[in-house]
């Protein structure tokens, strides 16, 4: 099974904390349209006649596009591509964008699934990130409208770790997305990158990213009220309810083949990796990929890299098989000496890291790289 992924970079607002290639430059958006209908056909061997499994619109704000592009963008993949076991299909959204005409449209299109960018719940601090919408736009873009419109599996995105909006801030956001009850939660620690407002800000001294401490305590609050609530903190950043994990992400973390279209997408097709150049005027004129054949130390670095996000972790007898068992030996060696502190758990079966030292999880997994 494979996946596909349609990049919608365009934004009536840029947020202050977004590292994603956009533009605020919607005049374009027609001939970005245009040059992702070529790009299926031409890439239309890449997934080597697997299925699609799942279908994403992420951005930027996919939730800009019409329902009647998102049709044509969906019908033209199914000429093309096996889209006949699709189990899955997101679309990105703000929550302004979501009134009940144009959601009862996204159904109509082939939109099973929404991922609302709610972000926070506290006005200032979406002033701070420079969001269009308030915090009753967001609860209301959850809380009725996509429900009356059939849709039964919305996601909802939270960004904690903004500087001076922890402690009650971030317990009233909580809170308020407990009680819109969505099947998934995606919250995601900020980070300062020197590319964004943000970062800019903090170059010149007048923005400050938090401290590891309060990073510790805010991701611990996260943590605790979600999975005390029921739902399960199956990768670094997402929270499900029983059943309802986001399937096309989780393809990426285990290791499934994707098809990226648009400015700047990514594709990986098992052995090598492609991405789209990020800019609209390159996309738009067809200026080709980017391309990076892995090594076999890249594949293992990204095994460990993808599997140790999730709760699963990895299964080491799959990994002897894909590896070796000489490169399984020294995996193993590596988790032991560090399984003690708690930060990995180790068994006969499978190595992972506990979701509440997720956090970390990066530290842990680049200590476990093989280097070349």
């Amino acid at each position: 099974m494979a996946g596909l992924y349609f990049h919608i970079p365009f934004c009536k607002r840029i947020c202050a904390y977004c590292d994603f290639y956009k533009s605020a430059d919607l005049r374009r958006m027609d001939d970005v349209l245009a040059a992702m209908h070529r790009e299926l056909e031409t890439r239309r061997g890449y997934l080597g006649g697997e299925p699609v499994r799942t279908r994403y619109f992420g951005g930027g704000t996919p939730s800009l596009l019409t329902p009647q592009q998102i049709r044509d963008l969906l019908a033209r993949a199914a000429d093309l591509y096996d889209c006949t076991a699709v189990e899955e299909t997101t679309l990105e959204a703000n929550p302004d964008d979501l009134d009940g005409p144009y959601l009862e449209a996204l159904r109509q299109a082939g939109i099973d699934r929404l991922s609302i960018g709610i972000q926070s719940l506290d006005d200032a601090c979406l002033r701070l990130m420079n969001r269009r919408h308030t915090a009753a736009q967001a609860r209301e873009a959850v809380a009725a409208g996509p429900r009356r419109a059939g849709f039964g599996n919305l996601t909802v995105d939270l960004i904690f770790g903004v500087p001076g909006f922890g402690g009650d801030s971030l317990r009233r956001s909580l809170d308020g997305v407990l009680a819109l009850e969505p099947q998934h939660v995606s919250a995601y620690h900020l980070t300062v990158e020197p590319d964004t407002a943000f970062g800019r800000r903090a170059a010149r001294g007048a923005f400050a990213p938090v401290g590891e401490q309060v990073s510790e305590t805010e991701f611990r609050l996260v943590h605790e009220t979600l999975t005390r609530a029921g739902y399960e903190h199956y990768e670094v950043s997402n929270y499900a309810l029983p059943g309802r994990r986001a399937r096309h992400n989780s393809a990426y973390w285990h290791g499934e083949k994707y098809l990226g279209i648009g400015p700047a997408a990514h594709s990986y097709d098992g052995c090598e990796r492609h991405w789209n150049a990020a800019s609209v005027d390159r996309y738009a004129a067809g200026e080709a990929a980017g391309r990076e054949v892995l090594t076999d130390c890249d594949r293992f670095n990204e095994y460990l890299l993808t599997r140790l996000r999730t709760a699963e972790g990895i299964e080491l007898a799959e990994a002897g098989r894909l590896f070796g068992t000489q490169r399984l030996a020294k995996l193993e060696q590596e988790a032991r000496r560090m399984a003690p502190s708690g930060m990995v758990r180790l068994t006969d079966e499978r190595l992972s890291i506990p979701p509440e030292r997720f956090l970390v999880s990066d530290a842990v997994i680049g200590a476990l790289f093989e280097t070349r």
